[in-house]
C-alpha cells in the first residue's frame, strides 16, 4: 500500500558554476591561459575580444521565441553573408543524428583530464648511448654496456650490484660473463661524460671528477683532494679536518684548497642532462603586481596573455532564426546544441570575472594587513596571520582563502614572495609581544650566518643566543626551524 508522508532533509547542494569557479580559484595565471584556450577550442559561441554589451536573450525552453535589446546592436552587421558561415555547413540529412548525442563518455565532468607533451633536448641515457657509439667494442661488449646504462639512475649512479647485473645478463639475455668483465666495460662508462657518471656511490663519483681533473691539469690542491678521497673520506664527511690535516702533514691552508677543490664537484652528475630534457622546475609567473606610486601601495592582477572572453554573437544571431523554424527533429537538435553552449560559455565567463573579482579582494585584505612589510620590504614586520585573520576581513570562508593563496605569486618592488609565505603563526617574545615565526626563522638565520665557522654553535647555544635577544624558544624548536631553513647540525657546519 502506497503512503504519503513529508520529510525534511538537510543537505548541501554545489552548482555548476560554483564548482567552476572553485577549479579557477586554484588555478594560477599561467594555468589559467591554457585552460581558456581549451574552452575556446571547445565551445564555439566563446570568442576573444574586449568586453562589449551583449543582446539580451530569453531562450523559451518550446523554442518558440527570442526577444533580443535593440539597444544592444553592435553597428557591425553580424548577418550571413557569402564569406560567413552558416549552422547549413553542419547540417547533412534530415536523418542525421548530431555527433554529440553519439558520443559516449565513462569520465566524470569534474575529471580533469589532460595530455601533457614534452619535448626538449636528448634524454641523460640517449647522451650515454650515443658516446657509446664512438667506443670501438665489439657486438656483445656493447650490448653489455647498454644494459650497464639502462641500470644507472637519472643522478648518473649505478646502484645495482654487479653480481645482480652478472646474474640478469644470464638468465635474461643469456649471456654468460664473469664479475671482472662488468667492471672492465663499467670503466668504459665511467669515461663518458659528465664527469662522474656511472659512480656506485659519491666517493667513487667524486673521485672520478677529481682524476679527470688531474688528468687535465695537476695541482698540489688536487692530489690532496685524491688523497682526503681515497684514504679519508671517512673524516671528511663527519669534517674531522684537524685528524686529516695532522695524519696527511698539511697545514691548513692546504687542507682548505683541498677541500674547495672537493666541494666545486657535483655529487649528482645526472642531473646536468636529465633536468634540461625535462625541466624539474615550473617557472614562476607572479599572478598579482604591487608596485609604489606616490607613495601609495598600488596592486593590480597580472593577466599576462589572458584574452578577453565575450559571446559569439553570429551564433546568438542564428540561434534566433532557427528557434523561429525549428520545425524539424534535426533543427530542434542544434538549438538544444546551441542553447548549451551558450549557457556554457556564459557560466565561464561569470566564474572567470568572479575568479578575478575574488583574488584582488583576497590580496588587498592581504596587503592591508601587511603593509608596513610591503612598504619597506623588512621581513621583521611581517605580522603574525593565518587564513581565518583574512576570512574575517573579506567575508569569504577559509576554504576560499586557502585556495586563492595555494601556488599564487605576488610581485612586489623587492622581489617576488608565494602567498603561502605570508600566512604564518605566531610566538610570544619575553615582552609579552607576538611575533611571527618567520621572524623567528630570520634571526635564527642571522645568528648562524655570523656565528665563527671553526666553532659553529650547538642548538643549546643558539637557544641562550635568541633568549638573549628576547625570543623564548625551547631546543625542538630551534632544531625544527634549523632544518626547515637547510641548515645542518654544528659538525656538519665546521669550515678549515
Amino acid at each position: 500500500m502506497l503512503k504519503q508522508n513529508l520529510q525534511q532533509k538537510l543537505g548541501l547542494k554545489i552548482n555548476p558554476l560554483q564548482i567552476q569557479l572553485i577549479k579557477l580559484l586554484e588555478l594560477p595565471t599561467y594555468q589559467l591561459e591554457q585552460r581558456i584556450k581549451e574552452e575556446l577550442e571547445s565551445n564555439p559561441l566563446l570568442e576573444e575580444g574586449e568586453e562589449k554589451p551583449e543582446p539580451e536573450v530569453d531562450i523559451k525552453e518550446d523554442g518558440d521565441e527570442v526577444d533580443y535589446d535593440e539597444n544592444s546592436q553592435e553597428e557591425d552587421n553580424y548577418e550571413s553573408s557569402e564569406d560567413e558561415f552558416s549552422l547549413d555547413d553542419y547540417i547533412s540529412d534530415e536523418d542525421d543524428i548530431p555527433d554529440y548525442k553519439l558520443t559516449a563518455s565513462n569520465a566524470s565532468k569534474d575529471d580533469d583530464a589532460r595530455e601533457f607533451v614534452l619535448s626538449g633536448g636528448i634524454s641523460f641515457r640517449e647522451n650515454l648511448v650515443e658516446q657509446l657509439g664512438t667506443q670501438h667494442l665489439g657486438e656483445m661488449d656493447r650490448k653489455i654496456c647498454e644494459y650497464i646504462i639502462g641500470n644507472i639512475d637519472d643522478d648518473g649512479y649505478l646502484r645495482r650490484d654487479v653480481e645482480n647485473i652478472v646474474d640478469d645478463l644470464a638468465f635474461g639475455a643469456g649471456i654468460e660473463v664473469d664479475d671482472e668483465k662488468i667492471e672492465s666495460l663499467l670503466r668504459v662508462v665511467q669515461r663518458f661524460d659528465p664527469a662522474g657518471v656511472g659512480a656506485r656511490d659519491l666517493r667513487e663519483c667524486l673521485l672520478l671528477q677529481v682524476k679527470r681533473r688531474l688528468a687535465e691539469t695537476s695541482t698540489p690542491a688536487l692530489v690532496n683532494a685524491r688523497i682526503i678521497l681515497e684514504s679519508y673520506f671517512e673524516e671528511f664527511s663527519k669534517k674531522h679536518y684537524e685528524k686529516i690535516s695532522k695524519r696527511m702533514r698539511i697545514s691548513d691552508e692546504e687542507l682548505k684548497e683541498a677541500v674547495d677543490e672537493i666541494l666545486k664537484l657535483n655529487p649528482k652528475p645526472g642531473g646536468q642532462i636529465s633536468d634540461s630534457s625535462v625541466p624539474g622546475a615550473e617557472k614562476i609567473i607572479p599572478d598579482f603586481n604591487l608596485d609604489i606610486v606616490d607613495g601609495e601601495l598600488q596592486l593590480s592582477l597580472n593577466t599576462g596573455d589572458i584574452p578577453e572572453l565575450r559571446l559569439n554573437k553570429s551564433y546568438v544571431n542564428m540561434l534566433e532564426d532557427y528557434q523561429k523554424n525549428s520545425n524539424s527533429r534535426e533543427k530542434k537538435d542544434v538549438v538544444s546544441f546551441v542553447k548549451y553552449k551558450l549557457s556554457s560559455a556564459r557560466s565561464f565567463i561569470d566564474a572567470v570575472q568572479q575568479r578575478n573579482n575574488t583574488l584582488m579582494l583576497t590580496m588587498t585584505a592581504i596587503v592591508q594587513f601587511q603593509k608596513p612589510f610591503f612598504q619597506t620590504g623588512d621581513e621583521s614586520k611581517l605580522k603574525p596571520m593565518i587564513l581565518r585573520d583574512i576570512a574575517d576581513i573579506t567575508g569569504l570562508d577559509v576554504s576560499t582563502i586557502s585556495r586563492v593563496s595555494n601556488s599564487k605569486y605576488i610581485q612586489t618592488w623587492f622581489g617576488i614572495y608565494s602567498l603561502k609565505q605570508f600566512f604564518s603563526g605566531s610566538m610570544p617574545t619575553s615582552s609579552g609581544e607576538e611575533v611571527s615565526t618567520g621572524e623567528l626563522k630570520n634571526v635564527l638565520k642571522e645568528i648562524v650566518d655570523g656565528e665563527d665557522k671553526r666553532k659553529p654553535y650547538t642548538d643549546d647555544e643558539l637557544v641562550e643566543l635568541m633568549n638573549k635577544k628576547g625570543y623564548q624558544i625551547a631546543r625542538r624548536t630551534i632544531a625544527k626551524y634549523r632544518q626547515l631553513l637547510d641548515i645542518p647540525v654544528a659538525r656538519l657546519r665546521r669550515e678549515v
